[in-house]
């Protein structure tokens, strides 16, 4: 079995490529590390599946007018940050969304879909600031398409998951509201 170690671990170093921790510079401005981004960081994806979420639990106009608003002002709060203009407590105000978007799903909040519209918005201008701040030097428009077409897909899975589990009562919905909540706490102080 030893005899074997040393080929299999230089099989291994061959064909095992480096790890990287952040995009390649010259591949971050891509349509698809635009769709990748939001999909790896655990704040943007409690973030959105909680909009789908509360939209559910909403219903009528707010389906489609809650995302839609987050993804509006996301992409207002991207263009600022490519701008070059700030826009203080961007990773605070992030946990906060995910906290309080959260709560509002647990705690089932009803209100008029201009109002959950405009709390979305809110929270989505630092969500998309915090993207276009990212960015640096790459490719804006390709890059944002692609975060703009993953936050639409998250905020979709939200609200089928959303509906398909409203079927069996509110609780279900509520304690995954609660446990997004918690999850913002936890990276807040983890």
């Amino acid at each position: 079995m030893f005899r074997r170690l040393p080929l299999s671990a230089a099989i291994l170093a061959v064909t095992v490529a480096p790890a990287f921790a952040h995009l390649n510079p010259e591949e971050h401005g891509s349509f698809m590390a635009g769709v990748s981004h939001p999909l790896f960081g655990a704040d943007h994806i409690l973030a959105m599946l909680a909009v789908g979420l509360w939209a559910s639990q909403i219903g009528g106009r707010g389906l489609w007018t809650v995302p839609a608003a987050f993804v509006s002002m996301m992409t207002l709060g991207f263009l600022m940050a490519v701008s070059g203009i700030a826009l203080p407590f961007v990773e605070p105000a992030i946990l906060a969304s995910v906290i309080g978007l959260g709560l509002l799903v647990g705690l089932a909040v009803r209100l008029p879909a201009a109002a959950s519209a405009a709390i979305v918005a809110v929270f989505a201008l630092f969500h998309g600031h915090a993207h276009g701040g990212e960015l640096g030097e790459a490719g804006a428009l390709a890059f944002g398409a692609g975060f703009v077409v993953a936050t639409a897909a998250l905020h979709m899975a939200g609200i089928g998951l959303g509906l398909a589990i409203g079927r069996f009562g509110p609780r279900i919905a509520q304690g995954l509201g609660l446990a997004t909540a918690l999850a913002g706490l936890s990276l807040m102080f983890g």
